[in-house]
């Protein structure tokens, strides 16, 4: 048993002992768009244009009547080598800052430490980079460089796109839409004319040297006569003319023919919205980067204020919660009037009397209201008093009750009155 070797006493997995453990290579900058592992995307993009070019200069062109063949070979074939060219050259060159060019690549770079700074280029200048950039340079996270005038980093070229490869980018863009555009074209036209005239599709020489002798019904024709043959109807086709001609079906021209169209239109749509929205920013003289940080920051401020809305309560709302307080003071309410009416002068005297005080009380009130942060009615003060005669009635010894500094004059002028009622009444019935 080699349990005995084991090293017990170890506390910590040992280094690279986990499958799970990452490992981190060391961060190194990237030249160019071929200095790293290509992408799934770069790798899609060149094999799409290999496809293209196989099946639109071996199969479809050669298949075109003159003049249009020739045609479609000089335009068709200027387009895709012009995208071939400048493709290759926004690979190619390095967008990065003149010290960083300067730099041995293989040198490895500090990693970026978010507790010491906030940002990577910060006063623009670089942390990582160590050096001093331009206001529109960016350090790219997957080059691991700062690039000069910064527009976004290609997946499609596995590259950053600055300013010094931004129109070779750009150039490859108009090319691709217009070379993949004149391709639709010529699908559209051969898969037209399969059905409606496939004759006019089969003027290449090969065809008549090929066709001399019909393979399907053995034949021997003359070159006037291919066109006429029952055999070479429209089930017999030659691509890949005019170096090597090989025999395929009806079925199979197509069935290729579809698949190109349909995958050039979807090409063609998505590289036409890239070239409309570069052409956009172009005009705003913005770059990619800055027009998604703008964007950003307005979905932000957008937020900030939806936020600030839906925060303040309505008029409505602040009124249904906030507590109502009872300022409005009826300065001209008049005291309850009496029970006997023998006495009316008497209490027109009274109300008289009542009236200064109350009016008295009113700006008392407001004093108080003030200083207390408070205002009684003169129902409130009412409701006071009677609280007050019903709580001393009941029980003489029970603790003093705490009241307004107005209740104390308004219980003693209730009392007076009371008094002098009770006394006018006795005297009314004697």
């Amino acid at each position: 048993m080699r349990c005995c070797d084991q090293h017990l006493r170890r506390t910590e997995p040992a280094p690279g002992s986990s499958c799970n453990e990452p490992v981190i290579p060391a961060p190194h900058s990237r030249r160019n768009g071929w200095s790293a592992r290509p992408t799934t995307q770069q790798l899609v993009s060149y094999f799409t244009y290999i496809y293209l070019v196989v099946v639109g200069f071996g199969i479809y062109i050669p298949l075109l009547p003159s003049p249009w063949d020739s045609l479609a070979y000089g335009h068709l074939g200027f387009f895709f080598v012009l995208h071939l060219v400048t493709h290759i050259a926004a690979v190619l060159i390095d967008p990065a800052e003149p010290i960083v060019r300067a730099r041995n690549y293989a040198s490895t770079l500090p990693t970026f430490d978010k507790s010491q700074h906030a940002h990577v280029i910060l006063d623009l200048h670089c942390k990582i980079c160590d050096i001093d950039v331009g206001p529109r340079a960016k350090h790219c996270k997957a080059c691991n460089k700062c690039v000069t005038d910064f527009d976004h980093h290609c997946k499609y070229m596995n590259n950053c796109v600055g300013r010094r490869n931004y129109w070779f980018f750009f150039v490859a863009v108009v090319t691709a839409a217009i070379g993949m555009f004149l391709l639709l074209l010529i699908v559209l036209f051969i898969i037209v004319e399969h059905s409606l005239n496939p004759a006019i599709l089969r003027t290449a020489p090969q065809f008549q040297d090929y066709f001399h002798t019909c393979l399907s019904c053995g034949t021997v024709l003359s070159v006037q006569s291919v066109p006429v043959c029952p055999g070479l109807n429209n089930s017999t086709w030659l691509v890949f003319l005019p170096l090597a001609p090989v025999h395929t079906s009806s079925a199979g021209l197509l069935a290729v023919s579809c698949f190109t169209f349909l995958l050039t239109l979807v090409f063609l749509v998505v590289v036409i919205h890239l070239l409309g929205f570069h052409i956009f920013l172009l005009s705003k003289k913005l770059t990619t980067y800055e027009y998604i940080m703008k964007k950003r920051q307005e979905e932000k401020d957008r937020d900030l204020e939806l936020g600030e809305k839906q925060s303040r309560p309505t008029s409505a709302e602040s009124a249904k919660t906030q507590p109502s307080v009872d300022v409005s003071v009826d300065c001209e309410s008049s005291l309850p009037s009496q029970a006997s009416q023998s006495s009316m002068e008497y209490q027109d005297e009274r109300r008289e009397l009542a009236l200064r005080i109350s009016m008295a009380m009113c700006a008392e009130n407001l004093i108080l209201g003030e200083d207390f942060g408070e205002s009684l009615s003169w129902t409130g003060l009412q409701q006071v008093v009677v609280d007050g005669e019903q709580s001393r009635e009941k029980s003489a010894e029970a603790a003093p009750i705490i009241q307004h500094p107005l209740a104390s004059s308004v219980l003693a002028f209730e009392q007076q009155l009371s008094m002098d009622t009770r006394s006018e009444s006795a005297l009314s019935q004697q």
